[in-house]
Parts: structure tokens; sequence; C-alpha cells
């Protein structure tokens, strides 16, 4: 769970012909095939020329820094003064265009814990985290076992699926709805008007506006009668919120889950059925699941770009002036690969001879990080979706070459678009749900 507009896709990179920080130093596009296909490869590329700190250019011609040292990313994450998320910062407002792609995601202030920075920021915090702590995970897990099982019902007789679309999609957002106090059949609704969202087209800003609606309409519910739900303790809070606030609040939960725990399921999936080393997962090994979901964190992280923070103040960062203003773009996946980092991390491993390491930064790191509750909810989401499709489905395969697989078409965004699967046909559980 990181950005809650993150599903918004970025357009081809190019145009603008703005100069990026006035320097002239051949600024790296953001966007291209090179992001989709093999990104640590260019990662290692920018590395080499340009060092932990990138000139980088968005579409449309801004110019931002891409931070993917891991060294200069944990500076700028764990420095809110100096590098807040205030988007209202940017020295770039007067330029951009009320039409341009990458506004959703960027973002525009407003009172969300998403888009607000400091004390407001800490407001909504205050609010949020302890109404999401406040969920039972053991309650969170029936809820997953439930949907995925309703999920596999729909597909188990055919013996094919895509898993993404018809498994990895839908199943956080049905398990999110249901936490934050949606019935079923409207948790049904708000899955379809993610995906609308997620694919970008033209029926995307209907679709945020249902969103919105849907959020609305909760908030005036749960006021009206609370539950044991998200919501309700949101509201139950004693510090001063209007409606909108816990509408955008829902909406940032709900979106930030979304495809950043699909991913996480699809991804670990696939590095189970194309990888030897995990292939006991599929016979039952549970141990094996936490590992490729750690693996997946590390190497092949659902949010690789995090927009993003913006400098005070002017600054030196990893041997570069950052003027006042500027746009600094995370790069999680290319900070998770560093050799610096990872040849410290493998050495941890080794002398404590455990299978896996958590100081990735995929859920990126300090005041503004992924909250730790959230962080569990989308673990316990793709676990055990994971552990449910593969007790179901036991000889799960790939049913084309590993090379047809098409990465989703984004440099933010690390993800599977389709991950078609044969299997033996099975019976639904016919459990009443």
């Amino acid at each position: 769970m990181t950005n809650p507009s993150s599903a918004t896709p970025e357009p081809p990179a190019g145009g603008g012909g703005r100069c990026p920080m006035g320097s002239g130093t051949g600024a790296v596009p953001i966007g291209g095939p090179g992001f989709h296909v093999e990104p640590q490869e260019l990662y290692r590329s920018m590395r080499r020329e340009h060092g932990p700190v990138v000139p980088v250019e968005l579409p449309g011609g801004f110019p931002a820094w891409l931070v993917i040292g891991y060294r200069e990313l944990h500076q700028v994450t764990s420095d809110g003064e100096l590098f807040p998320r205030d988007v209202s910062l940017w020295n770039q407002w007067e330029n951009v265009p009320a039409d341009w792609p990458l506004l959703p995601m960027v973002g525009t202030p407003m009172p969300s814990i998403y888009f607000t920075a400091g004390a407001e920021h800490r407001r909504h915090v205050d609010m949020v985290v302890p109404a999401l702590e406040g969920a039972d995970p053991f309650e969170i897990r029936q809820h997953c076992e439930q949907l995925a099982d309703r999920l596999i019902d729909a597909v188990c007789s055919r013996g094919t699926a895509d898993l993404v679309a018809e498994f990895a999609e839908p199943l956080p957002v049905l398990v999110l709805a249901r936490l934050v106090g949606f019935p079923d059949d409207e948790g049904a609704d708000i899955a379809r008007v993610l995906k609308d969202l997620a694919d970008g087209g033209p029926d995307a800003q209907k679709a945020h506006l249902r969103f919105g609606e849907h959020m609305q309409r909760l908030v005036a519910a749960k006021r009206a009668r609370p539950g044991d739900d998200v919501t309700s303790r949101m509201l139950a809070h004693p510090g001063p919120f209007t409606d909108e606030e816990y509408a955008l609040d829902l909406m940032a939960i709900t979106a930030a889950g979304h495809l950043t725990t699909a991913d996480w399921i699809s991804n670990s999936t696939r590095l189970m059925l194309t990888e030897d080393q995990f292939a006991d997962a599929l016979s039952g090994g549970r141990h094996s699941v936490a590992e490729a979901m750690n693996e997946v964190l590390w190497e092949d992280g659902p949010t690789q770009i995090l927009a993003g923070r913006w400098a005070s103040r002017d600054a030196r960062l990893g041997g570069r002036e950052i003027a006042r203003g500027d746009m600094l773009l995370l790069g999680l996946g290319a900070a998770n690969a560093d050799p610096h980092i990872r040849q410290q991390v493998t050495d941890v491993v080794v002398r404590s001879g455990q299978g896996g390491n958590s100081a990735h930064m995929a859920f990126s790191h300090g005041e503004y990080r992924c909250p730790f509750p959230a962080q569990e909810i989308a673990e316990i989401i793709a676990r055990t979706g994971i552990e449910v499709l593969l007790d179901r489905l036991p000889d799960l395969e790939l049913s084309v070459p590993v090379t047809e697989l098409v990465r989703r078409p984004s440099a933010f965004l690390r993800g599977t678009t389709a991950l078609p699967v044969r299997f033996t046909p099975v019976r639904s559980t016919g459990d009443a749900l």
C-alpha cells in the first residue's frame, strides 16, 4: 500500500522541450520499454552515468530528480523537514496544464492522509492508523479465504484462468471493501471502479467520481449506523474532521491497497511458477510463499518509482545541487538493487542464517511511508490469497511461455498485465458466503 493514485499509468515520455534543471546533462526520460521490461538494467546504466541521484524528465518535459541510491533515498525519506511530501512547493506549477496525465499521481494539495504534509499529515495519521490497527488479523484472513474461494470457484471448473484479471486484481479490493464497511455487492462495484481507474482510459474520470460517491455514501451510512469497521473507527476519533476528509482518506486507503497488493500477489505467483527454487510452494510449502513474497519486494516490487518529495530549500544530495521546489522521485526498486546495500544485506543474511531480510524500501521509509498496519493488511491479503490459490489448484502452471508475459506499461508500477494459467479442473467449494 503506497500511492493511492498509482493506478494512473503515465503516457509515453517526451515533449515539452524544457531543459531539466537547466543542466543540459542529458536527463533520462521517465517512460519507455527500458522501464517496463528490464528496469534493473536501466537502473545500473543510470548509476554508472549519473550516480545515485539522476536528472530525469517527466512526460511533458517536466524536470525531476530520480533518487536511486539506497543511502540517498534513506536520507530523503528520513528528513521530512528538508524533503517533505508537500506538492505545493513544486517550482513547476506555473507550467503544469490542468489536463497533465500525471497530475492524479503527483497530486494537488487536498485534505487527505496522502496529499498533506507536516502537522496536517500527522493529524490524518493519528485518525487513520488506529482505525486500521483495529482490524483483527484473524478476521482479515477469514475474509480473504472466503473471497479467494469465491473467485477461484468462478474459474475452477474451466481448467484455465487469467490470474491477474480473475484473481489478483479483484481480491485486495473485495477484502478492503469489507474492512472499511461495504457490503459485498457494493465491494464488487468498487472493484470495477478501480479497474477503470487502473486502465486509465476514457472512463477513468467517471470512475473517480463514482469512487468518491461510494465513499461519501459509506461515511453517511456509518455515521447513522456504526459497525466494527475502519470507517466507523475513523468517525469515532475525537478529532474534528469533515465528511470530505473522511471520504478522501477512505479513497486513499482503498486505492493504495489495490494495484500494489494485486501486483504483489501476481509477481509472487509468477516467481513461484517460473523459478525452480520456489517450486516446493506449489506442493504446499508455506515457507516458500513467504520467501517468494519477500524476494518480490526486493527484486520485483509493485511500486518502482514513487512521487514524490519536494525540496523545502536549496540542498545537496548525492553530489547534486537540488534547488528549492525541485521534485524528487523515490526510486524504490532501484534503491533495493543498489550494490552497496545488497552486499551488506547478503552478508547479514548469511551470518544470521535467515532466509530473508526486510530492509527493503518497497513500502518507502520515514514519516510518509506506508503505515505499518496497512503493510500488515497487504501482507495478510497477499499471502492468504496465494496460499488458498495453491491449495485449491495444486498443479497450477503457466499456459504460455514466460517470455510472452507482458509487463504493465509503467515506469512507476511493476506488474504483469495478464498471467494465463492452466490446471486440472476441480469442483467449486459450494460454500455459502
